[in-house]
């Protein structure tokens, strides 16, 4: 028994969407130095191969030898061609991939039901759900057809609990756990195993995206509390895929000490 214990990883493939930011990137450097092969996926390439590049330095750093491959895909998963053509986007030595950590996904706006654009509601949905079960289709044949495999669902607080003014966000986070559940249940005969994440308060851009570039509505949502990191959840994702074969974690709830659920939280000025 040893603690952490990330020597499972050598070598294994690991396929991240939502790579260029936030917890996809710390995520991947996270694997890296654990040395899996990366194949990092998101829709800013030049942000993208920053993080390959760091992925890189970090591997060289661990003094792992094997693994450390990285490969980027400049892709859209709300777009359903994109993903359909992912796979020809790979390279052939990374193709069988081992672990799918479906990490894209964000939230825009806080307007009440009946003032919710359906551009808004549809991006959502495309990325946090379509995208989401589009990627998990594209590579879960060929982990049956092998018997291993590993899918990492990264959904949140959201879709265990709704709040006011995130009625579509929580939404697709409930559509997603749902998904992980029935995915977990039917893979219960293969060596697949699926997990999904459930961050509380992550202080990452995410924030800045919600309330579309306002930096100072932004940091208000952190104000006076700890709130969790990106490398807090890559951990915990790392972990995870790191258990023995036999050890499946189907659901992993994480938040900061100051919050207890969507809307209760201490905050240090009250």
């Amino acid at each position: 028994m040893s603690l952490f214990n990330t020597s499972r990883l050598l070598n294994k493939t690991v396929l991240i969407t939502g790579a260029s930011s936030g917890i996809g990137a710390a995520t991947a450097v996270l694997f890296a130095k654990g040395g899996a092969n990366l194949i990092l996926l998101a829709r800013r390439a030049d942000a993208l191969e920053k993080v390959a590049d760091a992925c890189v330095d970090a591997h060289k750093g661990s003094g792992i030898q094997g693994g450390g491959k990285v490969a980027t895909v400049q892709i859209d998963v709300s777009d359903k061609t994109q993903v359909s053509n992912v796979l020809s986007k790979i390279p052939d030595e990374l193709k069988s991939v081992d672990v799918l950590v479906n990490n894209a996904g964000y939230v825009l706006g806080a307007e009440r039901i009946g003032q919710i654009s359906s551009t808004d509601m549809e991006g959502m949905f495309n990325t946090n759900v379509f995208g989401l079960i589009n990627m998990t289709q594209t590579f879960i044949n060929e982990m049956k057809a092998r018997n291993s495999g590993h899918v990492i669902n990264i959904g949140s607080v959201a879709g265990r609990e709704p709040y006011i003014g995130g009625s579509i966000y929580c939404a697709t986070k409930h559509a997603v756990r749902a998904f992980t559940g029935a995915l977990l249940r039917e893979l219960v005969e293969y060596q697949i195993r699926v997990t999904e994440i459930q961050p509380g308060m992550v202080e990452t851009e995410f924030s800045l995206v919600r309330f579309r570039g306002d930096k100072e509505a932004a940091d208000k949502v952190y104000k006076s509390i700890t709130p969790l990191t990106a490398g807090d959840i890559a951990e915990e994702i790392v972990w995870a895929a790191s258990r023995p074969p036999h050890v499946n974690i189907a659901e992993v709830f994480v938040m900061p000490t100051n919050q207890a659920t969507p809307w209760l939280i201490h905050r240090g000025d009250k």
